[in-house]
């Protein structure tokens, strides 16, 4: 029966939708927005991303980054609208588009690039994105496909059940197909075509992917270590740019337009980069060896030695070595009762807790045999201090380290917090006898340290420095 919908979705959507002519192609696309409403959605998209993300808070390197992008839009399909560049103070590697011009690219991914023209490249990138239009048919799509169930259910009943539910999302997953490889290298594509309007070289875009794969197949190794799943920035190619035929004719494209001298801005890059925060921010909380120490929070708490420690936005966790159990910091800000009667009920009656002090702190630690929990009052704070396992008997052996961290916590002295400081890249010129395996040693990035380095530098996995190079390092 549901055979005899599909028409009827696809009239009503077409119906309700309309046709523009797209700025890149030339031919009409279904879209069910002007651009004015595109400008007007990107307005209102960029107040919810600013609730997110911070703007770093460089006016200098801010001012770079929206001169170059906005140099590359002023050669796109779409010169006429305007666009808003903007350097986002997180450590992601990520660069994002909203409709109506709005790009944002994050310092994370700017300590990974090497030049002027790789930066312009991501912006390229995420120009093309708007250009094409990809965001607005999206939604068009996404859009059409509810309209269109809703019409057909008034005239078929059973599509409001839930198998009409089901139908629904696979309508709309259908429509979307072809909204992932085909519009990055078509984003690419542009980008390429851009970059050498602007008189970039267009391979800058494939030394950026490389980039991107590079990082993802670093990731992919300490999600094995830290027993997760990798993070994946650009997930569209499997394989290395090198070898993706596809993205390498797309880009080639771009060869028929004429760069004589292309620039590549590396000094003025690095320039503008060096002493950007790499990694955490001190208002997330900074990590140095097994130690997390939050400035605005004022408290700090060692970790295991040999564990992995994850901080972002929303939490900390340390891992194991073998990640089979985990140490995670939470917080409640309103905890009623003493601490004691807090903890029994957040963890039962069958619990059996300890009330203790901690630097003269109401403390409590439990423990149900399935997690240990400690609870600290601090600043009119309950903070939660939280041990768990994949097994009881990995639980019983880490169970006295993970006591161990909860006895940790500490209230940061004024001279502490004037103490925290980010990491941040400085450039040196290298010596003759350096080697990433030294720099490696005097690094505040860990055991990965080496790999980091080689990979901010554009010489990973194998790469060893070059007597007079200019180098990126963290300090």
């Amino acid at each position: 029966m549901y055979k005899l919908c599909i028409p009827l979705i696809v009239i009503a959507a077409l119906l309700l939708g309309g046709c523009a002519t797209n700025p890149v192609s030339g031919e009409k696309d279904f879209v069910m927005m002007s651009e004015s409403q595109e400008i007007a959605l990107g307005r209102s998209s960029d107040a919810e991303v600013r609730k997110q993300y911070k703007v770093y808070a460089n006016p200098t390197l801010q001012s770079y980054v929206n001169r170059v992008g906005q140099k590359v839009a002023e050669h796109s399909h779409r010169p006429n609208i305007r666009y808003r560049f903007t350097v986002l103070d997180s450590p992601e590697i990520n660069a994002f588009a909203l409709p109506g011009g709005y790009v944002y690219i994050t310092r994370g991914i700017l300590a990974y690039l090497n030049s002027e023209a790789e930066m312009a490249a991501v912006l390229g990138h995420e120009v093309g994105h708007v250009t094409a239009r990809h965001g607005v048919r999206q939604q068009s799509a996404a859009q059409a496909a509810n309209l269109g169930i809703s019409i057909a259910s008034i005239f078929l009943p059973e599509l409001n059940t839930q198998l009409g539910h089901d139908l629904s999302n696979l309508m709309g997953g259908a429509l979307l197909s072809g909204y992932g490889r085909e519009h990055e290298l078509e984003s690419d594509r542009l980008g390429a075509q851009y970059l050498a309007r602007t008189s970039y070289d267009p391979q800058a875009m494939i030394r950026v992917v490389g980039v991107l794969k590079n990082q993802e197949l670093l990731d992919a190794e300490l999600a094995k270590q830290e027993g997760r799943e990798p993070r994946r920035y650009h997930g569209t190619f499997a394989t290395h740019p090198d070898n993706d035929t596809r993205l390498q004719q797309v880009v080639g494209e771009a060869g028929s337009l004429t760069v004589a001298e292309p620039r590549e801005g590396r000094s003025e890059f690095l320039k503008q980069t060096e002493g950007m925060v790499f990694n955490d921010s001190v208002e997330e909380g900074i990590v140095r060896d097994n130690r997390f120490m939050h400035k605005d929070l004022g408290i700090a708490l060692t970790f295991p030695p040999g564990w992995n420690i994850k901080n972002s936005t929303t939490q900390l966790v340390a891992l194991s070595p073998q990640a089979d159990a985990a140490i995670q910091l939470k917080i409640d800000d309103k905890p009623t009762g003493n601490v004691t009667e807090y903890t029994r009920r957040v963890l039962g009656n069958d619990a059996r807790i300890e009330t203790l002090e901690i630097e003269r702190l109401h403390a409590a630690i439990g423990d149900t045999g399935k997690v240990v929990l400690g609870i600290v009052y601090f600043d009119r704070k309950a903070f939660h201090i939280a041990g768990n396992a994949k097994s009881t008997a990995t639980l019983e052996a880490q169970r006295s380290a993970m006591k161990e961290t909860i006895r940790s916590f500490h209230v940061l002295s004024d001279d502490e917090k004037k103490s925290i400081q980010p990491l941040t890249i400085r450039l040196i010129i290298v010596q003759k006898g350096e080697s990433y395996a030294k720099l490696a040693q005097r690094s505040p990035l860990g055991k990965n340290a080496e790999s980091y380095l080689r990979l901010i530098n554009a010489q990973y996995p194998t790469g060893e420095p070059i007597v007079g190079q200019t180098l990126k390092i963290i300090e």
